[in-house]
């Protein structure tokens, strides 16, 4: 697999996108033996399942795995906003859109066509609409004004909204009550009472044999016995970066990171197995390494201080 860069001077063919549809396949996660207890705690109690750790530890992804996994259709996903209120959560109110329309027609709409047209339902209102089980993903909840996470419970506890707009009403059975799934990046701290009526767990960052069996299942290129032997040497490195005292990073590279970076290192055919000893790296693979760092590092500060490390070790 070739990686075909611009130059200066000249043309080229711009090259193929060839995106890995194995990063984001919910039938691939691998989640640990804790976290499919805390899974199975939340369903068989009928709560929210509220979710911490790093970004890029599998949070999101693994509302879709439970999605399919009960073959419950797509995960529906409610992104949390520093304006989020209650009712974002079930539905949005296109006013101004009702306004204009109001403004230029004299015919007035039944609630059916202000239905149709101006109000667009979010995912718990989706769930308690559909009358069959559905996995809501409440997305980085601890983003939203302090008062949303008690009103996400209130609303659990009801399984029913009102669009007010038309005076309709939603309701779902306890039969249909949708799996909630809420992450946090512990950006700020939720409410007592909320933390109470959920069941908790922490995704810790994967181990090296966990790393392996991730990297295996998602990213080409790495095959039998030479393919692990590339792949450990890329995780010891990887690992190295994240613990080394000398270097400390604002933002440590996560696991979605180190998936992107092994596939683009098969991308540029680099032998993984020498990063075990970087001072035998030729210039060429020293450039090369130097690249792909800017997979891992997000900030100026970061990048310089891998290539710094690089060039140190070399």
């Amino acid at each position: 697999m070739s990686f075909n860069l611009y130059k200066e001077t000249g043309q080229s063919d711009l090259p193929e996108i060839n995106l890995n549809p194995k990063i984001n396949d919910p039938t691939l996660y691998l989640p640990g033996k804790g976290l499919v207890s805390a899974v199975n705690v939340a369903i068989n109690l009928g709560m929210p399942l509220l979710l911490t750790g790093e970004p890029g530890t599998g949070k999101t992804q693994l509302a879709h795995h439970v999605a399919h996994f009960f073959k419950l259709g797509k995960a529906l996903v409610f992104n949390a906003q520093t304006t989020s209120a209650a009712k974002d959560l079930f539905y949005r109110y296109d006013a101004l859109g009702h306004f204009q329309y109001s403004q230029t027609q004299e015919e007035a709409l039944s609630s059916e066509m202000i239905e149709r047209r101006y109000i667009h339902y979010q995912a718990l209102g989706e769930a308690i609409q559909s009358k069959s089980r559905k996995v809501v993903l409440i997305d980085e909840i601890d983003k939203a004004p302090r008062d949303l996470p008690n009103d996400v419970l209130a609303a659990l506890e009801d399984l029913q909204f009102t669009v007010t707009e038309i005076d309709k009403e939603y309701t779902a059975t306890e039969a249909y009550r949708p799996i909630i799934i809420m992450t946090s990046n512990s950006e700020k701290n939720l409410p007592e009472a909320f933390l109470r009526r959920v069941v908790y767990y922490h995704i810790d960052f994967p181990e090296a044999g966990t790393l392996l069996r991730i990297l295996k299942s998602k990213v080409d290129g790495y095959d039998g016995d030479a393919g692990t032997n590339r792949l450990n040497a890329l995780i010891d490195h990887f690992e190295l970066i994240r613990l080394r005292d000398k270097v400390k990073l604002k933002k440590d590279p996560a696991t979605a990171e180190l998936i992107q970076w092994a596939s683009l290192l098969s991308k540029l055919n680099f032998d993984a197995t020498k990063l075990k000893e970087l001072k035998k790296l030729s210039t060429s693979e020293v450039e090369q390494l130097k690249l792909s760092y800017s997979v891992l590092a997000k900030n100026k500060e970061d990048l310089l201080a891998l290539e710094q490390l690089l060039e140190q070790s070399h």
